[in-house]
């Protein structure tokens, strides 16, 4: 008798960790999701995602133009051609004397992203956000790229341009167009489209 109480106590013991074991575990594995509320208007920008310059008007006559006549600790980069000269996480060309503030072209790749760069998720994609330029890792090196239609951001850079496309108001930094949102009821802004330059 001594055995059979023995017997059913210790099943009941073990019955017990397991329990409290597997109800531990299923409360650790749970998780919690996010819901991102977002409010848009109805975009009129063409199916490709693709805007011809030619359809784009700039509600300023003229580009904002950033230059200077020196650029202090400059680092060179070569690029098919083309020398871009980086300093304060600014990339800059030179014409006349002076050098003008740029954005580096879809394909230009970097060893070493700079400090200040912030890491964005969209659908399957890593995009490392910089002053407005987005690049993605390969191997070892970073390249510029554009950014899906749908990829969202909090802030724009400092030189964006407010243009009209079909009676429209959008956002543009580097051919890059933006649509301002809001995601939880916070400003954003989100990708909805390139403009591509006629030759």
């Amino acid at each position: 008798m001594k055995t059979i109480v023995k017997t059913s106590v210790l099943t009941s013991l073990i019955l017990m960790a397991f329990a409290t074991d597997v109800s531990g575990q299923s409360r650790r594995s749970s998780t919690t999701t996010k819901k991102v509320v977002k409010t848009t208007t109805v975009k009129t920008i063409t199916p490709s995602r693709r805007v011809s310059s030619t359809k784009v008007t700039y509600k300023k006559p003229t580009r904002k133009v950033v230059s200077v006549r020196k650029v202090p600790n400059r680092k060179v980069i070569n690029y098919r051609g083309q020398k871009y000269y980086y300093s304060n996480n600014k990339y800059y060309t030179y014409s006349r004397g002076r050098y003008i503030v740029i954005a580096p072209k879809v394909g230009f790749r970097i060893n070493t992203l700079p400090a200040n760069y912030k890491r964005i998720h969209h659908n399957n994609h890593i995009y490392f956000n910089v002053g407005g330029i987005f690049y993605t890792q390969i191997n070892n090196e970073y390249e510029v790229v554009d950014p899906e239609v749908g990829t969202i951001v909090y802030e724009l850079p400092d030189n964006y341009e407010k243009v009209i496309i079909d009676g429209n108001t959008y956002y543009e930094y580097a051919s890059i167009l933006y649509e301002k949102i809001q995601v939880n009821g916070t400003r954003a802004y989100e990708v909805v489209g390139v403009i591509e330059l006629d030759e």
